[in-house]
């Protein structure tokens, strides 16, 4: 089945002349219900005394903060820094789209390091509860991403594509539904199931492991079949930037869930 890209605007509506954006309605929507999960998932860990909701409510900010200033900087730096050197303005565009997952997970990360320092908590714990809510904004992400026209993917010749009229009128995969799939709904029940399990809970860090491994493996699959940035191309003409840096999840995935079975 062949059908054409449906062309969402990207605006979805404006309020007194300023227009409010499906990109800005998937990551405010993706954080509130993140944070409302957490809230959740701190409720039920047999094992939790420590975060509050009064913390996790403190928290939101700072994961906010990370997540956006590091997924902008890391597409500025991983993706495309010829061109944002020359048009370091444009770099604050973030309505424009262009966010780093990767960057993003560094951001997050070093929030995390310095709340959790700030706090005197776990930030292995954190990490945990914030890995079982990341695939809740990965899922809205990647919608925007659709309704956005971007992170399209390659041409197909299945029985099964999506036709992008303002690139070319070849069938390709609807890359974006894919990761929405796999990095949204399929890792949130993954890790969903794994959040319940008391071998996992007994182990800080285990799952934001999982998250790491099941994030990797998914979007080295998924980017076999979306369009490589044209500005980067393939490295060795195999791996994509993205594959690269998935590829580098997995390999700390494994080594941060040694350290965790280790020190538990």
């Amino acid at each position: 089945m062949i059908v054409n890209f449906p062309d969402i605007h990207p605006v979805a509506f404006s309020v007194f002349g300023l227009d409010i954006r499906w990109y800005a309605l998937a990551y405010l929507t993706g954080f509130l219900l993140g944070w409302q999960y957490i809230i959740y998932l701190t409720k039920k860990f047999a094992l939790n005394v420590v975060f509050t909701k009064e913390i996790i409510d403190d928290f939101l900010v700072w994961a906010v903060l990370g997540v956006v200033l590091g997924g902008r900087i890391g597409y500025v730096l991983f993706y495309n820094w010829a061109y944002y050197a020359d048009n370091p303005l444009q770099a604050l565009q973030i309505w424009q789209g262009g966010m780093s997952f990767h960057g993003g997970l560094i951001g997050m990360s070093i929030a995390m390091l310095a709340f959790c320092k700030l706090k005197h908590l776990s930030v292995l714990r954190l990490a945990d509860f914030v890995a079982c809510a990341a695939p809740i904004g990965l899922f809205f992400g990647r919608l925007a991403n659709f309704i956005n026209g971007e992170l399209f993917g390659r041409p197909t010749n299945g029985e099964w594509g999506m036709i992008f009229g303002f690139v070319d009128n070849q069938p390709r995969h609807p890359s974006q539904l894919y990761e929405a799939g796999l990095e949204g709904i399929v890792l949130f029940l993954i890790l969903f199931a794994c959040a319940r399990l008391k071998p996992v809970q007994k182990v800080p860090g285990l799952l934001a492991a999982i998250f790491l491994a099941g994030y990797g493996v998914f979007r080295f699959m998924v980017e076999y079949v979306r369009q490589p940035d044209p500005q980067i191309g393939l490295y060795w003409d195999m791996f994509s930037m993205g594959q690269i840096l998935s590829g580098s999840m997995l390999l700390a995935a494994i080594l941060l869930g040694l350290i965790c079975k280790a020190r538990a």
